[in-house]
């Protein structure tokens, strides 16, 4: 019999927002027996990429990289962002370990190519090592992932900390039944953004292209469900999208991906 394993990932919104973010922490810090976060940051890059006077550029909710932006990144998602939700579960009394794809070689990507859209120095998973993280969590250390990756041939890449998330919870199912929890500020995938009591309670595939064809799912819900839908048809066991409520309260309103 496996054992459990919970890959939790935590949205940009909540990363930038200290007492949401706090709140989050320390339900994942509750969670029992192996865990690993992966967490965006895009906000924050975004706000500091106008500081810095760089515009950033955004197709069908993911971010297009060029020199200058992925620097910025590199800055925001493997610096502050990370650092930050280190400290604080070190705070809640976990051993947690700041990561990039660079570090123990544990995300290898390549630099997307270029067909119909220049995504820049974005990275597409290629290998995720899964030895580093099971090394980790049987220490009782909790990986916490950036959406850093590199090449292996010196060079950073931006990979989607959507895709990272479900990339990492498919090499991981192997040896352990995954839940992968996408943690946001909204109860689950809406049928109304001004309702956010309407929530979805469960999302086939053929019900997601029928709702995105409609415009009621749009923008950076596209990508998380892609990624949510290929988790879930290459081994995870169960994937949820809601918010921090639901980490508390298994009965709380809640999107489950079937």
């Amino acid at each position: 019999m496996k054992s459990a394993l919970h890959i939790l990932k935590v949205g940009g919104h909540l990363v930038n927002d200290a007492i949401a973010l706090q709140e989050v922490l320390a339900a994942f810090a509750g969670l029992k027996g192996a865990k690993l976060l992966v967490h965006g940051g895009g906000r924050h890059a975004t706000a500091l990429a106008k500081q810095l006077g760089i515009s950033p550029k955004m197709v069908d909710g993911r971010r297009i990289t060029d020199a200058a932006m992925l620097e910025v990144a590199v800055m925001s998602y493997a610096g502050l962002s990370n650092k930050k939700i280190v400290s604080q579960l070190q705070k809640q009394g976990v051993n947690a370990v700041g990561l990039t794809g660079a570090d123990g070689n544990c995300i290898e990507a390549v630099k997307r190519p270029v067909l119909d859209i220049d995504y820049g120095f974005a990275g597409d998973i290629t290998q995720v090592n899964t030895a580093v993280f099971s090394s980790l969590t049987t220490q009782d250390f909790v990986p916490v992932l950036c959406a850093i990756t590199h090449d292996k041939n010196g060079q950073l890449l931006n990979t989607n900390a959507d895709t990272i998330a479900a990339q990492v919870a498919v090499a991981m199912s192997k040896a352990y039944d995954v839940t992968l929890f996408y943690c946001f500020e909204h109860a689950g995938v809406l049928t109304d953004i001004n309702k956010p009591e309407d929530v979805i309670s469960l999302l086939t595939k053929e019900e997601t292209e029928n709702y995105t064809k409609a415009g009621i799912i749009h923008q950076g819900m596209v990508p998380k469900l892609h990624n949510g839908f290929d988790a879930l048809n290459n081994g995870v066991k169960e994937v949820i999208i809601s918010n921090v409520a639901a980490l508390l309260d298994a009965n709380a309103p809640k999107t489950t991906l079937i």
